[in-house]
């Protein structure tokens, strides 16, 4: 079970604090079990800061404060502290990672589900769009993005697999494999009622709580091979 730690304090050296962290993560490089942590800021009272610090187990977290750095830096902490810090011990029971869920309505509602009016809710008015695999690598504005998930639907029936995510920071990656039949035109090619397979990456980058950015790399040398692009059966115009 994940398990965080809560460290709340109260200076007013805020910047001689940030060097001590930055020198225990120094000289605990390697052995430190901590896997991520973040400081805030009480908007309210500028001396008071809390940090969230992560770890895989309860039993990772007590390893960590066994190390002889950690526990000198502890203590040059509370010198630099208006009193003691407090630290709260808390098993993670619940973890919802909304930009993955987000990420996701996108594959499963819009380009699937055809749901376009998702789109104003997931995505920025001016999300920018890069593709390898388009003429104009970069695209600007969500109605860019409906207008190309309209012509996907066109072309084909399909289904995506979601492989595989990872979600750093405002960055969620998914690896995935889509699965469609040829029903429409697509980059002139006829309509050959073939089942084909094409498998790509996509990384989005979150601001605001929508896609501000995506990145899109995807097999179509592969696809239109499959559609017969290269077999004389059918070739693009």
């Amino acid at each position: 079970m994940r398990f965080v730690q809560v460290i709340d304090c109260k200076t007013e050296r805020f910047e001689d604090m940030d060097r001590l962290m930055d020198r225990w993560a120094e000289q605990t490089r390697g052995t430190r079990t901590a896997t991520h942590s973040l400081v805030g800021k009480d908007r309210s009272d500028g001396s008071h800061y809390v940090e969230i610090v992560e770890f895989p187990s309860y039993q990772d977290a007590m390893a960590n404060s066994g190390l002889p750095e950690t526990e000198r830096i502890f203590q040059e902490m509370v010198a630099l502290c208006d009193g003691m810090p407090t630290i709260t011990d808390l098993d993670v029971v619940r973890d919802e990672q909304l930009n993955r869920a987000r990420a996701r309505r996108f594959f499963h509602e819009i380009a699937v589900g055809g749901h376009l009016d998702v789109i104003d809710e997931v995505f920025a008015a001016d999300y920018t769009d890069h593709d390898i695999a388009k003429t104009e690598r970069v695209m600007v504005g969500s109605g860019r993005l409906r207008d190309d998930v309209v012509r996907w639907r066109a072309a084909f029936d399909f289904t995506f697999e979601l492989d595989r995510q990872i979600c750093e920071g405002d960055d969620v990656v998914t690896l995935w494999t889509w699965t469609g039949t040829h029903k429409g035109e697509f980059m002139g090619i006829a309509p050959t009622g073939r089942q084909c397979v094409m498998t790509g990456t996509t990384i989005f980058r979150f601001e605001n709580g929508r896609i501000q950015e995506g990145w899109w790399h995807e097999d179509l040398m592969g696809l239109l091979r499959e559609l017969g692009a290269h077999d004389g059966d059918a070739a693009p115009a």
